[in-house]
């Protein structure tokens, strides 16, 4: 009989560790007791009671609303930091302009949650703007998340050859174009890995929410965090086990298209070489 090696039981005591917890939730978000610990049988009432929850259910779309937004409005600015920082190796303030993109990455978020309060208390006062709420929220998810997109982004273009954007310049096409038609489809993974980490961790964040967010915009980890110092109760189980099946096959739906396009890309480019 062949024994297991360490590194497989480490490997799957890991696994154990993280996916077990997410497997014994789903589970009882089945359970018909109103008790969380105490199993009652199979049930889909709290799947039902859902749509009932009508404070539970604003949260989660306030949530996804935010998360949306911010992936979008962080893959947009990392990306454009990300090629200053690559592309631009020597200009004035280089290295302080590297430190501030990463700074979020290392910054306690208690301390940059009580910073943008701040700041977005003194601007309130100064020109009325912004009110405290999504928009707030809005702006702390995004400037925290752009660190990781800049991150992930500037990996890439690190090795991307410049020998095709050279090419395509010397053919006559603008660097705006090159940019847009070249440099952005090999980067897309990148740029995909990067909206999907910041809608995670928009979707996660308590602490920044906890502290730039106003009346009527309470997130769903602000939603489950209060609700939880009372007790869990089992919608929670119910909705969380909602979050993880989207977002599980939204993972395998980009898995299964990245895929696709690489098979599609190695066949082409061996149907180029026979030719």
């Amino acid at each position: 009989m062949k024994r297991l090696s360490f590194s497989t039981l480490m490997l799957w005591g890991g696994l154990a560790f993280i996916y077990l917890p997410m497997l014994i939730l789903v589970i009882y978000s089945f359970n018909a007791s109103k008790l969380v610990t105490v199993w009652g049988g199979w049930s889909l009432e709290w799947y039902a009671g859902l749509f009932d929850n009508s404070q539970l259910m604003a949260a989660v779309g306030r949530s996804l609303q935010v998360a949306f937004f911010t992936a979008l409005a962080a893959v947009t600015l990392g990306t454009l930091a990300a090629f200053v920082l690559t592309r631009l190796p020597r200009f004035r303030g280089r290295t302080l302009f590297g430190g501030l993109v990463t700074a979020p990455l290392v910054m306690p978020e208690v301390i940059t949650g009580l910073s943008l309060l701040l700041l977005f208390v003194a601007m309130s006062q100064l020109i009325g703007w912004p009110e405290r709420g999504l928009t707030t929220i809005w702006i702390a998810h995004t400037t925290f998340c752009s660190s990781y997109v800049a991150i992930v982004v500037s990996a890439r273009l690190r090795e991307l050859d410049l020998s095709i954007e050279e090419a395509a310049m010397d053919l006559g096409a603008r660097p705006w174009k090159v940019f847009i038609l070249i440099t952005i489809p090999m980067i897309a993974p990148s740029l995909v890995a990067g909206g999907m980490m910041s809608f995670a961790l928009s979707l996660d964040d308590l602490v920044l929410a906890s502290f730039v967010s106003g009346p009527g915009s309470t997130t769903l980890p602000m939603e489950i965090f209060s609700a939880v110092r009372l007790g869990v109760k089992p919608e929670i189980n119910a909705v969380a086990s909602l979050i993880l099946l989207a977002v599980s096959l939204v993972t395998f739906l980009i898995w299964y298209l990245s895929r696709r396009a690489e098979e599609n890309r190695i066949q082409a480019l061996r149907q180029a070489q026979e030719a």
